[in-house]
């Protein structure tokens, strides 16, 4: 049950049709399927690769990326990708965790790369610079048959974004893909041949894996080097059936480029996730793109496949149900099982906050050579998310939060998410990040992070109001902090450790 082997086959039934489009070139299915069996011959035959060997993908969004990756599940290999946005420590970490084989990347980072690898003194792994003579020299290998491989062999590592320490190595099947990819064409689209999936976001992350579905499908991937806006709405113009992924952070950006221009003709489905989107940043998305917006909940651990929030769910009337909806991340997908449980493990009542759980072929199998973290992760056959939510009877989830982002004020749990909603109501606030800080009295206390959109002001009286009028008072901020931006990460997540440690160092002041 090799994913691979259903490229192989679209290309079999359609050597011709345009697979991948990038840097000004484009590859047919049959060229593609080509160029990726040869390198999974070359990683083989040149360098003695073995089936299982680990082999990290760290490059910009480019097309090697996507030869390379099947070219590793042709080859019986398994991918490990990485985000290029990584400090080069951080990925010879992944590198050293892994015991990778090999590291394919590109000639912007290879030097990095390297270096970092060298500061330990362990052996150093095959290191291939993709468009290097070294690549070429692996495209002249005989093409490599399909390695045949179980279901459940491994086929993704994929490391978490490690937000709050090292990351953990997610070992993925190639039953979890296939899985994901049957998911997806049963609840997000059905995708037909020249169907357009546009690439802004990391190819080594969500956008990356849902190429999957789309190229099995005979699906046409448009790789743009990076996310900028103006490429992308330009990208909607040109081309037509267009499906693209978008952190929520994405989404505000191309709605205010969007501006007062025509609505993206060419756009399908925008779907968005990886983060929290605020229901106000919602409302202006969809008065920009109109009902074409997707929003999933997944994890590393289980990817892209938790619950969903279709097109149809994103529409309604603004009343007080409709935006009780746009607050949710939807109902689970088809094939996967939800839960909202207390700390024994027993369901909560509907309405009642808890821990998210979930089970499904999409799961992982466990975290990299980390035992521990696998324990507590995987329990009696269920995934515990570390996510917060609660049910409502119909079955959609609303997240509060993570569960380490979580505020106990007073023995009170306030939920940083409820409140950074209703400040976001305020049209002055371009961002907002709610924090606990400790408190002698109370355990903690709330605090708020604000960005302002440019040109704009409000005093704190304001904030105050604002929240009083729609959140009880013991949950209100009892700070705000104007800062210039919130932290981040590589993949747009605002990193609350690092507010926490602008707050016990007394900084945070813009």
């Amino acid at each position: 049950m090799n994913v691979a082997a259903s490229l192989l086959n679209r290309a079999r039934s359609a050597p011709e049709r345009p697979a991948l489009t990038a840097r000004g070139q484009t590859w047919s299915y049959g060229a593609l399927a080509d160029r990726a069996s040869r390198l999974a011959g070359g990683l083989r035959a040149t360098h003695g690769l073995a089936a299982g060997d680990r082999v990290v993908l760290c490059m910009e969004n480019r097309p090697e990326f996507l030869e390379a990756l099947f070219g590793c599940w042709i080859g019986g290999l398994v991918a490990v990708p990485v985000n290029a946005k990584l400090h080069p420590r951080e990925v010879a970490h992944i590198v050293r965790d892994a015991a990778a084989a090999a590291v394919l990347t590109s000639e912007a980072l290879v030097e990095g790369i390297a270096l970092a690898l060298r500061e330990d003194g362990s052996p150093l792994p095959a290191v291939v610079v993709a468009g290097s003579a070294g690549w070429a020299r692996l495209l002249d290998a005989a093409p490599a048959a399909c390695a045949q491989v179980a279901a459940t062999d491994l086929a993704w590592l994929f490391y978490t974004s490690g937000t709050t320490g090292r990351p953990k190595g997610a070992m993925l099947s190639h039953r979890n893909l296939a899985f994901m990819s049957l998911a997806y064409a049963a609840d997000i689209e059905h995708v037909s041949p020249g169907d357009v999936k546009l690439h802004a976001a990391p190819l080594s992350h969500g956008s990356g894996l849902y190429a999957l579905p789309h190229l099995f499908a005979g699906g046409h991937q448009v790789v743009l080097p990076g996310f900028e806006p103006q490429d992308v709405l330009e990208a909607f113009e040109r081309h037509a059936n267009v499906t693209m992924f978008a952190a929520p952070t994405m989404v505000t950006r191309l709605v205010q480029a969007a501006g007062a221009q025509p609505r993206a003709p060419g756009l399908r489905t925008l779907y968005y996730g990886g983060g929290p989107m605020y229901v106000s940043d919602l409302q202006r998305a969809l008065e920009a793109f109109g009902p074409r917006l997707w929003q999933l909940f997944g994890q590393g651990e289980s990817p892209m496949t938790i619950t969903g929030l279709s097109k149809a769910d994103h529409q309604g009337d603004g009343g007080a149900a409709h935006l009780a909806r746009l607050a949710s991340c939807g109902v689970a997908r088809t094939g996967v099982e939800v839960r909202v449980v207390d700390e024994s493990g027993r369901d909560a009542p509907h309405g009642e906050t808890g821990e998210v759980v979930t089970r499904s072929d999409c799961m992982m199998a466990g975290y990299w050579n980390n035992p521990t973290a696998t324990a507590a992760a995987l329990r009696e056959g269920w995934l515990w998310t570390g996510d917060v939510g609660a049910l409502d009877e119909r079955g959609y989830l609303t997240l509060r939060d993570r569960s380490k982002d979580m505020i106990i004020s007073g023995g009170t749990n306030i939920y940083p998410r409820e409140i950074e909603e209703v400040l976001l109501r305020h049209p002055a606030l371009l961002e907002c990040s709610v924090v606990g800080r400790p408190h002698a009295d109370w355990g903690e206390e709330v605090i708020a992070f604000v960005v302002l959109r440019e040109g704009c002001t409000v005093d704190d009286p304001a904030l105050e109001a604002l929240c009083l009028e729609h959140i009880a008072r013991f949950k209100r901020p009892r700070e705000y902090r104007r800062v210039a931006a919130l932290p981040k990460n590589n993949y747009g997540k605002v990193l609350k450790t690092e507010l926490r440690r602008m707050l016990s160092e007394g900084s945070g002041h813009a």
